[in-house]
């Protein structure tokens, strides 16, 4: 839709140094260059699209279906035509016009993972994305920039699908467990469905029930009100891959890796048909949403096979990948558009009605346009646009904005992307390195490798800030000491060598503890051990307030038993009793300085303790003889 770098604007006309903002084209008001009002962002992010000034432009020139639908002007290769762009609503015999050609954005997690699906929320104002961590992640569907993310499952999520009505959500992962989540990712039910992995599962047209493919070749119809199984569905002889439910009728298709598609019906619990088009395995089974008459396939066979649900055939070939087909989707407004992923990244867009034939290949007559549809073999088509390059490694999963016009990837390679349509006068949209490569795109200087890697850094930066900013720290807890964050727990006025100033002494209580001058008394000493913190008791034949000499207290302690402190040991002033020899009093920690280390009052990391003296000590006692 309308699509604009992240930038600082000279002003809603344009118009940079040395230029005239004012200027028009003859004939034609001049576009600002932003066509969707946005607030100016810094250059180093990614691009925007707002769609607002479109839908404004359609509901105003808008004109019932039988008058054409849109009374505006045309949009023609002209940047000065870019106020005329439309929504795809406005256009839906336009399906060529719809093509996602242009580079967005990629979007990537600060721990990268391979996105196995991606769902845009019903409203499409986010992406939902699930990973092979089990992760949900969010992305703005506007800025595409880092919203939240939150561990959803134990294993990898593999299915993931919206109600129609929008109110819930169905996620379903490797270890065969189901889950619901409210809109706002509350999960409110878990239910152990299958043995083997779920590989898809799809809502019923009233959303009272859905329905799961799992490895375990079955598929199994849930009642979703009460969680538990209704039916399960016996037919395919190896790993269900991919089911769909139709979303106006009672059908159900399935595809499997025993190379066959298969539809159901649900309340009769049997297989209607089996449709043996694909000579391997099946990877995607899609119901067209608008009109609701075709069923799309994929297989590993590098084909892809539209059905007609009222003769039950095949009439559409799509030709043209070079790899195996992983996924596929349809467009939500142009019945016509379907869009494919390969194994080798690539996406390939197909218009159904428009053959487009390379040059050598013959056209070939459609079933519908033959004499005799049901024995006339399915019409060829080729894609109407190819982006080889669009991931590095497989595209697992495709999804279009409800609107239609910003289509999102997911890939092996970790990363997300979003694709829209080129606007009026883009000219080098065919030029960048997802569709000529990385080298020959450095030599038409439509790419720099240095520069791209530089602004991948800016954006990996970016996102590991959004995202520490949308978790809470769990280690930071209020109520510490002053100056002692990080260690809950620690008493006011107290502190420990080598981590900065303690801060101000705790106020005392007036009359209590407080010497003549104000200040706080000298800590007691240190009590023996093993009395449990009682004073130690008087030794026989010593006079509390006539202490004797230190020799002769020394020969009373050896006398009585108790053991004498170490040599050089200086008794403390007062006449109290030392500790035991093996319990040296601890020396006063040194005064910090005042404003900590650097004369800042700020938070200081301190060194960590040299443990070579404790492990030369251990290693004298004959432990840790070997270094690790």
């Amino acid at each position: 839709m309308a699509y604009e770098p992240r930038g600082d604007h000279q002003g809603d006309r344009g118009g940079g140094p040395g230029q005239d903002g004012d200027r028009r084209a003859r004939g034609r008001k001049e576009p600002p260059p932003l066509c969707a009002r946005t607030r100016a962002y810094s250059s180093t992010t990614g691009p925007v699209t707002d769609y607002s000034a479109t839908v404004t432009h359609w509901l105003r020139n808008r004109a019932p279906a039988y008058k054409g639908s849109y009374a505006g002007e045309a949009e023609r290769p002209s940047v000065s035509y870019i106020v005329d762009m439309i929504p795809p609503v406005g256009r839906p015999t336009q399906a060529a016009d719809s093509i996602p050609i242009k580079h967005l954005h990629s979007s990537l997690n600060k721990i990268k993972h391979p996105v196995n699906v991606v769902r845009w929320t019903p409203q499409g104002r986010r992406l939902l994305t699930a990973s092979t961590s089990g992760e949900f992640t969010l992305w703005n569907g506007t800025g595409f920039n880092f919203e939240t993310i939150m561990q959803a499952h134990d294993s990898a999520i593999r299915a993931l699908e919206y109600s129609h009505s929008g109110e819930w959500l169905v996620s379903g992962d490797h270890d065969g467990v189901i889950k619901y989540w409210l809109p706002n990712f509350n999960n409110v039910e878990s239910i152990d469905a299958h043995s083997d992995p779920i590989r898809d599962l799809a809502f019923s047209p009233q959303d009272n029930k859905f329905v799961t493919a799992s490895d375990d070749s079955t598929l199994k119809i849930f009642d979703f009100a009460g969680g538990a199984m209704e039916s399960k569905l016996e037919g395919h002889g190896w790993d269900a891959k991919t089911v769909d439910w139709h979303n106006r009728l009672g059908l159900i298709v399935s595809g499997s890796k025993d190379h066959l598609v298969k539809l159901w019906d649900p309340r009769q619990r049997n297989c209607l048909t089996t449709l043996h088009g694909h000579k391997s395995t099946v990877t995607k089974v899609l119901f067209e949403r608008v009109m609701g008459n075709c069923l799309a396939t994929s297989a590993r066979d590098q084909t892809a096979r539209v059905f007609d649900l009222r003769i039950m055939r095949d009439i559409c070939l799509l030709k043209g990948h070079e790899k195996d087909i992983s996924t596929l989707t349809w467009h939500p407004i142009h019945p016509n558009l379907l869009t494919t992923g390969g194994m080798d990244g690539s996406i390939h867009h197909y218009l159904t009605d428009t053959p487009n034939p390379p040059q050598g290949q013959p056209i070939t007559l459609a079933p519908w346009d033959s004499p005799d549809p049901k024995s006339t073999p399915p019409q060829s088509i080729w894609p109407m646009h190819k982006i080889p390059w669009a991931h590095d490694y497989a595209v697992w999963t495709l999804d279009w904005h409800p609107m239609g016009h910003i289509m999102a990837s997911g890939s092996n390679d970790r990363l997300t992307r979003f694709w829209t349509r080129a606007r009026p006068g883009d000219t080098d949209v065919f030029q960048d390195r997802y569709h000529i490569g990385e080298v020959e795109a450095e030599a038409r200087g439509t790419w720099d490798r240095r520069g791209n890697r530089r602004q991948r850094q800016e954006e990996e930066q970016q996102e590991m800030e959004d995202e520490a900013e949308a978790l809470v720290d769990q280690d930071t807890r209020p109520g510490g000491a002053p100056g002692m964050p990080g260690i809950p727990g620690l008493p006011p006025g107290l502190s420990l060598p080598g981590l900065g100033n303690a801060g101000p002494p705790a106020p005392g209580i007036p009359g209590v503890g407080l010497g003549p001058s104000g200040a706080l008394p000298p800590p007691p000493p240190i009590p023996p051990p093993g009395l449990n913190g009682a004073p130690p008791p008087p030794l026989p034949g010593i006079d509390p307030n006539n202490p004797p000499d230190p020799a002769k207290l020394f020969e009373m302690m050896r006398n009585a038993g108790i053991p004498l402190p170490p040599p050089g040991f200086i008794p403390p002033p007062g006449g109290g009793v030392p500790p035991p020899g093996s319990f040296p009093v601890p020396p006063p920690p040194p005064p910090a300085p005042p404003g900590g280390a650097d004369g800042d009052s700020g938070r200081r990391r301190a060194p960590l303790p040299s443990q070579e003296d404790s492990l030369r000590q251990e290693q004298r006692q004959g432990r840790y003889t070997r270094a690790r």
